[in-house]
This record gives structure tokens, C-alpha cells and sequence, in this order.
């Protein structure tokens, strides 16, 4: 079984697999999910209602969990609007994680600036940043303010146990989020995957991912109920073995190559 651990350099506890809004998961999934320990919450760029109606739940029943609130915007003052609107819908005071979403490259100091400041005003813990570009993230952790980043890395795409895991500190590291565990689902696609090899599930992705000792937390996006039970066994099921490992590698090396 996966269990809970620190977030980084951060002192947030939090369950190894992650939920994200996006995917229009019903209410009573994500309530689920946040009981069987899926605690790392991501209220993203595509807001259901749904989610919201979950989280506004969960924060009534004092169930612990770590609210993210992800924003695209590049200036700072958008930045803050687009927080305060969000913690206005949810009902809440602060964010846990602000996520700045998708920078390939530092962002400018005003950015950093406006994070300092919604940090000083009570509204967000810490600060996270969502990358592309694996070289970048020295850069986005070194002297910013941003504790947690954001990696693409799955059995596809695996350039970051090249370019980013070996480059972090051993001690005082930021903390390390996945995200497209699934390769899009590619991973999932018996079209994609070689004869003679079994087709992964969204569980073995997950697991996949986990087993990493660098990486924090996997984001899932399930849409249904069904898919957070997926989510919930690959939590139960813990680290692969090196067979299994090796499986995984193999389907997605024949994908990458194809």
C-alpha cells in the first residue's frame, strides 16, 4: 500500500495520489476519493460544479485534505483575481497550494512578487509551479518562493528520471507532483500497446508512477466513479515489482518509438 508522506520541503501530509476537477467526476466520487486518502484536491482551470459541491462538503465535515488552486494567468494581478474568485466559489479563506500552471520558464519577479504577497495576505501556504520543460526546473525552485513542481512523467515519457529527479537535493527538496499518468490514455489503448504484452490499467499507471521513490503524488483525473475505484486500488496494491516495472517500461518504450 501507498502511504501518506510529506510534500517536499513542505509540511504538508498528503495521500499519494491526487484528484483533479477537471474531468467532471461526480460529487460523491470526490467525496470518496478524499476518504480512501486521495488528499492532494486540484481545483484547475476547468471548475465543475460538481467538485466544487464536493469540496464545499468535505471543508463542512472538517475532512482533512490539501486544497490546490491552479491559475494560468501570466500577470500578477490576474493571478490574485483569479485565487480570490476561486476561494470565493469554494467558501474557503486560503488555498493550501497555489499552482502557477504551465511555465517554461522562471517566471518574471512581478509573478513571484504577487505569490509573496497573496502568501502575506493569508490567502495560500505555498506555492507550486506546472512545467513542460524538464531543464527549467532548477530554475523554477532555486531562490523563487516555489516549493512543489508540477513534471510530466509516465512509462511513455519518462525524461524526467533523466533530467529531474537526479538534479534535486537530497535534503530540503521540493515536492514532486505527476501528472498524465496515462499518457492520455495511449497506455490504456489496446491499438497502442505490442501483441503479446498485457494492456496496462489506469491502476498500473498509477503504480507505475508511485513507485518512483522521488515522486510525492500522482495526479488522476477520473470523470467517473468508476475511475476513482481504479485510483483507490492502485493505492492499495503499492509499488511495482521489477517484472512488473519492466513491463511497463516495455509497453511504453513501443509506444514513444511508434
Amino acid at each position: 500500500m501507498f502511504q501518506p508522506r510529506t510534500l517536499g520541503r513542505t509540511s504538508l501530509s498528503v495521500g499519494a495520489l491526487g484528484i483533479s476537477a477537471s474531468y467532471g467526476v461526480p460529487a460523491t466520487a470526490v467525496e470518496r476519493a478524499i476518504d480512501a486518502g486521495m488528499t492532494y484536491v486540484y481545483w484547475g482551470s476547468r471548475r465543475r460544479g460538481a467538485f466544487a459541491e464536493a469540496l464545499r462538503r468535505a471543508a463542512s465535515r472538517s475532512h482533512p485534505h490539501v486544497l490546490v488552486i491552479q491559475s494560468y494567468a501570466p500577470f500578477g494581478w490576474a493571478i490574485e483575481r483569479s485565487l480570490e474568485g476561486a476561494l470565493r466559489t469554494l467558501g474557503r479563506d486560503h488555498a493550501d497550494v497555489l499552482l502557477l500552471g504551465m511555465w517554461n520558464r522562471q517566471p518574471p519577479q512581478r509573478v513571484l512578487d504577487a505569490c509573496q504577497r497573496l502568501r502575506a495576505r493569508g490567502l495560500v501556504r505555498f506555492i507550486a509551479a506546472s512545467t513542460h520543460a524538464r531543464p527549467v526546473v532548477p530554475a523554477l525552485t532555486n531562490g523563487t518562493g516555489i516549493d512543489i513542481v508540477h513534471v510530466r512523467y509516465n512509462a511513455v515519457h519518462r525524461g524526467a528520471e533523466r533530467d529531474v529527479f537526479p538534479s534535486l537535493p537530497a535534503d530540503h527538496r521540493p515536492g514532486i507532483v505527476s501528472f498524465t499518468a496515462t499518457s492520455w490514455r495511449q497506455l490504456l489503448d489496446p491499438r497502442r500497446v505490442p501483441r503479446g504484452e498485457r494492456v496496462p490499467t489506469a491502476a498500473d499507471c498509477y503504480r507505475f508512477v508511485l513507485t518512483n521513490p522521488v515522486v510525492d503524488v500522482c495526479m488522476t483525473g477520473p470523470a467517473t466513479g468508476a475511475h476513482v475505484e481504479d485510483a483507490v486500488r492502485a493505492s492499495e496494491l503499492g509499488p511495482m515489482d521489477e517484472s512488473e516495472l519492466a513491463w511497463m517500461r516495455r509497453v511504453g518504450d513501443a509506444i514513444y518509438n511508434k
